[in-house]
């Protein structure tokens, strides 16, 4: 029997776990938690259900082909709700609140900035053809430059607007900077500024504008409980409470790992789709890597961190599901996440307010609200034990003088804090680096670590650390892609 060992109960592990174990794979899954999800989990306090990570699903049709690849329908395990508006997008003088319906949006920009409709739709009609032609390339495994000079790279070269950063791109529609942001601030999802993020990521927006954003019901934790449920029907076997401390190799081959507890499991397949720098600077020999080395890894771009508050709130709040607040110097407060890496004191706020959607996650007349402030990862040396409790206070003030729910603070009865030295202790997330590896042109494709790792034969890759990159739409692709190719170059049970 071939066995596929899975390190991570993450989305790209759980999707790989479903996809191998249906075709016949014997799949152990090992996660060090005691639930399933990586970052996209959920956890319970006061009666009230917050998601950990993602709370933004687009593209359910990549999940939806997971799951049919597997003989099973996904609507059967979740309830997806579309939402609209997508979002409310809060500057200092005026909210706009976006739709995937095409014609409420064109109306919504004319609201705002009258004869700019035009250019939305061109901007819709230009993306649709990029994405078109970048779909190939992100689809498919990059294991060797020559993949440059297969035709589908060449008809998406243009496409990749080298030289041009996303908001570079979006200017060439949109004269009004509160505009051209609206559609660049997507780059959030890859922990990068929209100022340095490559243009070819103007497709991320285009993809909520033309797919939709939804809200499982009972929240984006539910997408993995459905996929774990999903491969353990299938035959995989998923341990909880169960961390790999090593990978044990001979020469560069690998041939298993050792559990948090002592014990030893053997291996075929290794996917690890734990986070990668956190894979490679604590489970792996010491100098087994060069390219991957500890000291080569310090050298890498990594995206932002995050400083999450999860409240619970007394009463209802006239806020949508996803809102968007951005700083009055938004450049500013994206350089100081980015490049000086210092806490900003005019901070961007996303806030989920997932009760107005959906009453499963609060009890009933109140709200359950995620706020999440991006900010720089541990590189920047922040000490959060001395500015929690001070940066909580001001985002929860400035949530508030924003929103005009000005007793806010004095409504909260239930409270939790991640900040990112807890994302690096307590999630094992190298650097508190949320969104992994920067997705700069350096690291992107060839260029980032490949679904079929390099340097050890018999590991493979897959969630935001390899390709295409992070945010859920991409790690199910990671999945599809890494499951892909063990497929078609291995044997399977029985065979």
């Amino acid at each position: 029997m071939t066995q596929v060992t899975v390190i991570g109960a993450g989305p790209g592990g759980l999707a790989s776990a479903l996809l191998l174990a249906s075709e016949g794979y014997e799949v152990e899954v090992f996660e060090k938690q005691p639930y399933v999800g990586g970052r996209t989990s959920s956890f319970e306090k006061d009666g009230f259900t917050f998601d950990l990570g993602p709370t933004f699903f687009s593209m359910p049709h990549i999940l939806e082909e997971i799951f049919e690849s597997a003989g099973k329908n996904l609507h059967d395990y979740v309830d997806l709700i579309k939402l609209d508006p997508m979002y409310s997008l809060i500057f200092p003088d005026m909210t706009i609140r976006a739709s995937s319906d095409e014609q409420k949006m064109f109306e919504e920009i004319e609201r705002h900035f009258p004869g700019s409709g035009a250019s939305y739709q061109r901007f819709m009609k230009d993306t649709r053809r990029k994405l078109a032609r970048l779909s190939p390339i992100l689809q498919a495994p990059h294991a060797s430059l020559t993949d440059y000079l297969r035709l589908r790279s060449l008809k998406a070269l243009p496409e990749l607007e080298v030289g041009r950063s996303l908001y570079d791109v979006l200017k060439r529609y949109f004269d009004d900077d509160r505009l051209a942001l609206a559609f660049t601030f997507q780059s959030k999802y890859l922990g990068m500024s929209p100022w340095d993020c490559p243009g070819a990521f103007s497709i991320l927006s285009f993809m909520e504008h033309e797919y939709g954003v939804y809200h499982p019901r009972g929240g984006m934790n539910q997408l993995t409980k459905a996929l774990a449920e999903a491969a353990e029907e299938a035959g995989a076997v998923i341990h909880t409470g169960a961390g790999v401390k090593s990978i044990h190799l001979e020469g560069k081959t690998v041939t298993g790992i050792t559990l948090d507890n002592g014990e030893h499991r053997p291996a075929d397949h290794l996917i690890a789709n734990s986070d990668f720098a956190y894979t490679m600077e604590t489970m792996l020999p010491e100098g087994t890597l060069k390219k991957y080395s500890s000291e080569k890894l310090k050298g890498k771009k990594y995206s932002c961190s995050t400083f999450m508050i999860y409240i619970g709130v007394k009463g209802e709040l006239p806020l949508d599901h996803h809102t968007v607040l951005f700083a009055d110097d938004y450049k500013k407060n994206v350089d100081e996440i980015m490049q000086t890496q210092v806490l900003s004191e005019d901070p961007s706020i996303y806030v989920q307010n997932g009760s107005i959607t959906d009453d499963s996650l609060a009890p009933e007349g109140d709200s359950a609200l995620y706020i999440l402030a991006p900010v720089p990862n541990n590189l920047s040396r922040i000490d959060w034990e001395k500015y929690e409790q001070t940066f909580r206070d001001l985002v929860i003030d400035t949530v508030a003088r924003r929103t005009g729910i000005d007793d806010l603070n004095s409504r909260i009865v239930s409270e939790t804090i991640l900040t990112p030295k807890g994302w690096q202790e307590e999630k094992y997330v190298y650097e508190g680096a949320v969104f992994s590896m920067a997705h700069n042109l350096g690291q992107m494709m060839y260029f980032r670590p490949h679904n079929q790792f390099e340097e050890i034969d018999g590991l493979w890759l897959t969630g935001g650390g390899t390709h295409p990159g992070s945010g859920l739409p991409t790690i199910f692709e990671s999945a599809k892609i890494t499951a892909g190719l063990i497929g078609a170059g291995k044997k399977k049970v029985g065979s």
